[in-house]
């Protein structure tokens, strides 16, 4: 079997078979028979227009592979699997590779603002003149004075970016809360309007769910209707692909900046993150309240910039595709 992808560029290759189906989420294609006929169109791309062709390297790593087979000379299911499996190797190694010599992207989310470390994250963004993303809950924005003029200094923050994540945060009672999707929606439309926020962009509480563009990603069914509703609506809704955890008790962050920060490059370098070259790192503003977890915020922080090419993101620029 050739190898798909040559030194110096990318090969592109569009395979029709015959009792085959799949889509984007589809992981292998379904096959009925032992022998099938394929149709091979196939184009070359040189590697200096590989940044022009947006998209083109996300869908190559998503696609379904499909082995072109001979009816004539018909080879096992096994056989056929094990082909897949490794042209679907070589196609990662490829497209990581081209991937690798492009931009890089982190986005900085912190949710459950305003809380007490609200303030403090408002100023390391300054400092550190980077862009950061904030899910909001407007129930804590009305609760104190306080807390209010920390929703301020976010929305004033050029650097900061302010987006949706209830109004009650469910109320801590997530099954009950996704099992009406009408209030849920009403929920985070009321958010939307006593918050005067610009865009349409949600995180949903307690719920690792994608909806977007072409992506679709449930972690919990009793959140899919909800999301379904607000995507139907003109939101988009960002999960996250790191989390840096926080402690339920002390509320301060459970692992190392070291130990995040590898996770990071570990998602970066390998394209697991949901999209390639894009990484969403999940924070809790009452992670940064006393002077211990805002050092470790900036050391985070310095770390990337000093080790990386990393560039800090807003979550409506998500995602760079390339």
């Amino acid at each position: 079997m050739k190898n798909l992808f040559g030194l110096g560029a990318v090969v592109y290759t569009t395979i029709t078979l015959a009792s085959c189906s799949g889509s984007i989420n589809t992981q292998a294609a379904n096959t009925t028979q032992d022998s099938l006929i394929a149709e091979i169109d196939t184009v070359v791309l040189p590697e200096d227009t590989l940044a022009e062709q947006t998209g083109t390297l996300t869908r190559r790593m998503r696609e379904e592979v499909l082995i072109p087979v001979d009816s004539l000379n018909p080879i096992s299911k096994d056989s056929l699997n094990k082909l897949v499996k490794v042209e679907r190797h070589r196609i990662k190694d490829s497209v990581r590779l081209a991937l690798d010599k492009l931009p890089k992207h982190v986005y900085f989310t912190f949710d459950d603002g305003p809380l007490l470390g609200s303030k403090a994250i408002d100023s390391i963004a300054k400092a550190k003149n980077i862009k950061i993303n904030v899910f909001l809950v407007g129930k804590h924005a009305f609760m104190s004075k306080g807390l209010k003029r920390d929703f301020q200094r976010y929305y004033n923050n050029p650097m900061v970016a302010c987006f949706n994540h209830s109004y009650t945060h469910a109320n801590n009672k997530f099954t009950t809360f996704y099992s009406n999707p009408v209030g849920a929606f009403a929920d985070f439309e009321k958010n939307e309007i006593d918050l005067e926020l610009k865009h349409k962009i949600v995180r949903l509480p307690g719920r690792n769910i994608w909806l977007y563009d072409d992506v679709r990603r449930i972690d919990l069914q009793s959140g899919a209707s909800t999301a379904d509703m607000l995507y139907t609506n003109g939101y988009k809704i960002f999960g996250w692909d790191v989390e840096w955890k926080i402690h339920g008790l002390t509320g301060k962050p459970i692992q190392s900046v070291h130990e995040i920060y590898t996770r990071i490059r570990n998602y970066m370098n390998n394209k697991s993150s949901m999209e390639p070259n894009n990484v969403v790192l999940l924070m809790h503003d009452d992670m940064f309240q006393n002077k211990k977890g805002q050092q470790l915020l900036s050391s985070l922080i310095d770390t990337i910039q000093t080790n990386t090419d990393y560039s800090f993101e807003f979550m409506q620029e998500y995602p760079f595709r390339y």
